[in-house]
């Protein structure tokens, strides 16, 4: 079913146009079907590693598959429709929706149509505010299915974006489980307190980590991780490199203290939990997450929808220096 066909309601979108050039643009809707929703977008979330990549035309020909979002419209490099943290009223839908708060990993436009099924009810201790993190808190939890730490571990979390930032979050729950948040910019010190969490400049941080968990998707950040293992420890890597070559410092002590290096991407469930929690599983428990007050540090910028354009230009020079920017509709 194409959601954003002609006929039906009205919507606008945020597009890139070309790499470097985003643009508002009216878009059609479809009117719903009896297993359709019709969403009035509230707010949306900025995903700022991937959107800024993605806004600067940096997805490599052999990726544009695997990183489509699941409602994206157009192709890479542009123009294209992309984003998938959005959270909206229903409008129009089955008895058990309308009205509720709902997330769903739609890119940034103000009105949408989806399957009753693509969206995710928003518990009621949740504030819509909270709720644009769903999407990041589901990578940190798959994340920690593929890391598995134990009670005790001693963790660094390298980057201190949404997605370092929420790992951390999650880990702070962990019993016994000492976690220092590294990152390059001392302001994100404050973060770090408001989550329960250490924190520590690259040069300062701990080392004999039994788990690294690295998301500053920068060489350096990378080569500091394996720096801060203990023997045997492990890096698994969160960071999107995008089209950019990396380089990894395999010599010095990396093969005489056996360490490793393991991927996790979002796209899959963990092995560990793959035959027992679905997709909807894993974003239902990130939202339930969600209800601590305490991520609330991580989203402090918002900017209005009609400022979009201008906003990811100024997140790919790196301002604002936040982790999240909230979108603010209407």
């Amino acid at each position: 079913m194409d959601h954003s066909a002609s006929g039906g309601s009205g919507a606008r979108a945020f597009w890139v146009v070309e790499p470097g050039h985003g643009e508002i643009r009216d878009v059609a809707l479809t009117a719903p079907g009896p297993d359709d929703v019709l969403v009035r977008t509230l707010t949306s979330g900025v995903s700022r590693g991937t959107e800024t990549l993605v806004f600067r035309g940096g997805v490599p020909q052999s990726q544009h598959a695997a990183m489509r979002a699941p409602f994206q419209d157009g192709e890479f490099p542009g123009p294209v429709k992309y984003g998938y943290l959005n959270v909206g009223v229903v409008e129009q839908g089955p008895p058990d929706l309308l009205g509720r708060t709902v997330f769903g990993l739609y890119p940034h436009q103000t009105r949408w149509v989806v399957p009753a099924t693509a969206v995710t009810i928003v518990p009621d201790d949740v504030p819509p505010a909270r709720a644009v993190l769903a999407g990041t808190v589901e990578t940190a939890v798959n994340a920690l299915w593929d890391a598995a730490p134990l009670v005790g571990d001693r963790i660094a979390v390298v980057g201190a974006g949404m997605v370092g930032c929420c790992v951390a979050a999650v880990l702070a729950g962990f019993p016994g489980v000492r976690v220092e948040l590294v990152d390059l910019d001392p302001a994100r010190a404050a973060v770090a307190d408001a989550l329960g969490v250490g924190f520590a400049l690259p040069a300062d941080a701990a080392g004999d980590r039994d788990l690294v968990v690295h998301a500053s998707a920068t060489d350096a950040g990378l080569a500091r991780s394996l720096e801060l293992l203990a023997v045997e420890g492990e890096v698994l890597e969160l960071s999107w490199y995008g089209d950019r070559a990396v380089t990894v410092p395999l010599g010095a002590g990396f093969h005489s203290r056996r360490l490793s290096i393991r991927a996790s991407q979002v796209g899959m469930v963990a092995p560990a939990r793959r035959g027992r929690r679905s997709h909807a599983d894993r974003l239902a428990l990130a939202l339930r997450l969600l209800a601590d007050p305490r991520y609330d540090a991580l989203v402090t910028d918002s900017a209005p929808f009609d400022d979009l354009p201008r906003l990811l230009t100024r997140l790919t020079s790196g301002e604002p220096s936040g982790p999240c920017v909230r979108v603010v509709y209407g």
